[in-house]
């Protein structure tokens, strides 16, 4: 069954737009409600419950009233955590024994954008299946339940509280953050209550950012997206070292004192490093396509598998689960520690790299000294509607002389936008100049080809 709505992570777009409309937002509420009744074996007046939690865009309001009323027609309780940070919704859907958890928020997307996604009651996204009956009963005429059948809806005064208590717990109880200054940038997010007061809790000093959301600046010019804030942050106030987030808390980016910065692959390689000399590796690591080469060969030195999955933290996942894994990521910032959480989760990775610092009595640089990246190049190409590029022979010329001139020390990538008519094109190798001619030449050819 072809999906309408349902992306890789949820449903996502223009607020006013469909599907990010008050209506569509009721109906959805109501689809998804009437799909957890048919899921539920559920004694006479029992009802199901779920939890919805959002960033800080301002059109968060009118989605949760929108999806809260579909919820009640439904015959569903609804708790209302308020802004969190993704992760938490996923935690807090499987501390309170709820059916599902639902997110409004458009992660790193500026604020005029937003989106719903859905975490089962385990905290792991909803299975396919399940979306696509969602979508099925969304083509269903709406209905309400009886007035004694309707669910309630309540505030979850203390959600802030059992989240930050469970980030901390991710951190191991000998080590603490005493003496340390950390700048924390939350991107005036869905983090910005709860993420200073993790660090500072465990003994930090921190200097907090991106606090002070209005409803429409949410990752305007910070955040993990805009990782120069933090470093320009980090080296005004003399920290010891910076730590960024997205606008709904589940990437990170790092720097360290000297503003250098530090992306998903290198805070990945960190906490797979510590874990190995700690003894436990957890078997492998799952990075993605565009994980950068020199990341996999520097895994592989450690003597680790490693595997690549689809660009998306849903499929990282997806890989994580098959192979048993527990360690996964993207270069994008998303990590992913199934030991800890089980959704990828800015500030518990960002613990699990303090830890291994502290652990080891080193800093970022020195934990990353044996790593070594490829220089690589994203050229993206507009592409007119209709135009097939796989069936391109130039196109696949182009990248077959490619592939011959990088050898086993380069990678060609061409990658198709989610969201936009563009064609990605990636080429990564030793030499910049090299790569950085690939690259435009292939681009060339898409260009000349898709006209």
């Amino acid at each position: 069954m072809s999906r309408r709505y349902f992306g890789t992570d949820g449903v996502r777009g223009r607020v006013g737009e469909l599907p990010i409309t008050p209506d569509f937002g009721l109906r959805l509420g109501y689809a998804a409600g009437k799909t957890l009744v048919a899921h539920e074996n559920l004694r006479p007046g029992e009802h199901p419950a779920v939890i919805i939690g959002k960033d800080t865009r301002i059109s968060g309001y009118m989605l949760e009233s929108a999806l809260e009323a579909g919820f009640s027609a439904a015959g569903v309780d609804v708790y209302l955590a308020g802004p969190l940070p993704t992760p938490a919704i996923a935690y807090l859907t499987r501390a309170l024994r709820l059916q599902v958890g639902v997110v409004i928020s458009a992660s790193h997307n500026p604020y005029d954008d937003n989106g719903i996604k859905f975490f089962s009651a385990s905290g792991t996204k909803l299975p396919d299946a399940v979306e696509q009956e969602i979508e099925a009963r969304l083509d269903e005429p709406m209905g309400c339940e009886s007035s004694a059948a309707l669910g309630k809806a309540r505030r979850i005064d203390d959600a802030r509280g059992r989240y930050v208590e469970f980030c901390k717990s991710t951190f191991p109880n000998e080590l603490d953050l005493r003496g340390m200054k950390i700048a924390v940038d939350c991107a005036h997010g869905a983090a910005y209550m709860v993420a200073p007061k993790v660090f500072h809790e465990l003994g930090a000093e921190v200097i907090a950012t991106g606090v002070e959301p209005n409803g429409l600046n949410i990752n305007e010019g910070v955040g993990a997206t805009s990782p120069t804030h933090l470093r320009d942050t980090v080296l005004a106030s003399g920290a010891d070292i910076g730590i960024a987030l997205d606008g709904d808390g589940d990437r990170i980016m790092m720097a360290d004192s000297a503003g250098n910065l530090y992306d998903g692959d290198k805070l990945l390689y960190v906490i797979a490093k510590a874990a190995l000399v700690a003894g436990s590796p957890g078997a492998g690591v799952v990075g993605t396509l565009m994980s950068n080469l020199g990341f996999e060969h520097a895994i592989a030195r450690l003597g680790l598998p490693f595997a690549r999955a689809k660009v998306g933290d849903r499929y990282v996942l997806e890989q994580m689960h098959e192979r048993r894994w527990r360690l996964g990521g993207e270069n994008s910032g998303h990590i992913i520690c199934l030991d800890k959480h089980t959704t990828g989760d800015g500030i518990v990775a960002g613990l699990q790299v303090l830890a291994a610092l502290r652990k080891q009595g080193l800093t970022l640089e020195q934990m990353c000294e044996d790593l070594e990246f490829y220089p690589q190049k994203l050229v993206n190409v507009p592409l007119r509607s209709g135009f097939v590029w796989t069936d391109s022979r130039e196109i696949a010329r182009a990248v077959d002389d490619a592939k011959a001139t990088l050898g086993q020390s380069g990678r060609v990538l061409l990658r198709p936008s989610g969201t936009e008519p563009l064609l990605r094109v990636m080429v990564e190798g030793q030499d910049a100049r090299i790569v950085e001619q690939l690259a435009h030449g292939i681009a060339e050819v898409v260009r000349a080809a898709a006209m």
